[in-house]
């Protein structure tokens, strides 16, 4: 069996490549729900739903999130409500938008919820329901929260960050709010520890995977196996190819390089898998105290990720 943590594109499109080197059904991936938000009155799970929505083959390749010939119906209604909402309300909100497709997936999680089945249970209904094979385990079923502190503001919710401010805004700090009494849901320490090999996607150190490593019992099961943990580095040549990874390790006090990434997880991960344009800080990541192993990590397409599937495993099988 292989486990892999994940969160968002990068990680989903990762798992695209996995998934065509070793069948679904031998793949565990323990998903980031630290970005869930809760929006008229539905909980959004935007990394389980990215990964679920792209294994399925429905996501929308040009954003690499959401569900291709997606309408908008609904968030077109709902904002003539704009004007009438009383200050602070969110029952308007659009800026986070939902597309009609969408939308059925937030409802049936909230129903089911609503009903007394655990985000786990649920999570896997939706991935039989869109014939997912691999078996998609969030990482905890109680709410944590990922919040980001923006310069002058305080602190906002991840999605107001990445979402509405575009993260285009100076960040301070991140912390995971409640990760200190969450409980690992059901599966997840048995993934971990029964794993013939765990990869760490290449997903934002920060707020994708360190929700995860915060989850009582996970970093230390992971430290408990560190030999036969690979990490694949989200950062290439010093820049992230999606998202603000780059930018939020520069601004929290991390060098924003495969150097930085490999003193991230050095206590967790005992190989990190570097792309080609980082192949002369091959020596500095192994100084950190991890093996370095450079590939090409750019996943343009499923050839792509499956080569880097097939170079993650052979690197904690050599």
């Amino acid at each position: 069996m292989i486990t892999v943590l994940a969160g968002g594109v990068g990680a989903a499109r990762y798992l695209t490549g996995l998934v065509r080197v070793v069948p679904p059904g031998e793949v565990t991936a323990i998903v980031n729900t630290a970005d869930d938000v809760t929006l008229h009155g539905l909980r959004v799970c935007p990394d389980l739903d990215t990964v679920a929505y792209t294994l399925a083959g429905l996501v929308n390749p040009e954003a690499g999130w959401g569900l291709a010939g997606e309408s908008w119906t609904v968030m077109g209604a709902l904002e003539r409500f704009a004007g009438v909402a009383p200050p602070g309300s969110q029952a308007a909100t659009t800026w986070f938008r939902l597309g009609d497709r969408d939308l059925a997936t937030h409802l049936y999680r909230a129903g089911r919820l609503a009903e007394g089945a655990d985000l786990a249970t649920v999570t896997a209904e939706i991935a039989r329901a869109l014939g997912v094979g691999v078996r998609l385990l969030p990482m905890t079923g109680d709410p944590v929260e990922t919040r980001v502190g923006v310069a002058g503001e305080g602190e906002v919710g991840f999605q107001d960050y990445f979402v509405r401010r575009r993260h285009a805004v100076p960040v301070t700090g991140v912390r995971f709010a409640g990760v200190e009494s969450a409980r690992p849901a059901a599966g997840v320490l048995e993934a971990v520890a029964g794993a013939g090999v765990v990869v760490i996607a290449p997903s934002n150190p920060i707020v994708s995977i360190g929700p995860i490593l915060g989850v009582p019992g996970v970093r230390d099961a992971l430290r408990a196996r560190r030999r036969s943990v690979v990490a694949v580095s989200p950062i290439v040549a010093g820049a992230a190819l999606k998202g603000p990874a780059d930018r939020m390790l520069a601004e929290l006090g991390h060098e924003p390089s495969v150097v930085g990434v490999a003193r991230l997880y050095a206590e967790v991960a005992g190989t990190l898998v570097v792309d080609t344009a980082d192949a002369g800080r091959a020596g500095e990541v192994e100084a950190a105290g991890v093996a370095c192993v450079v590939a090409p990590t750019v996943m343009h397409g499923p050839d792509e990720a499956a080569a880097l599937a097939r170079a993650t495993l052979a690197a904690v099988r050599r």
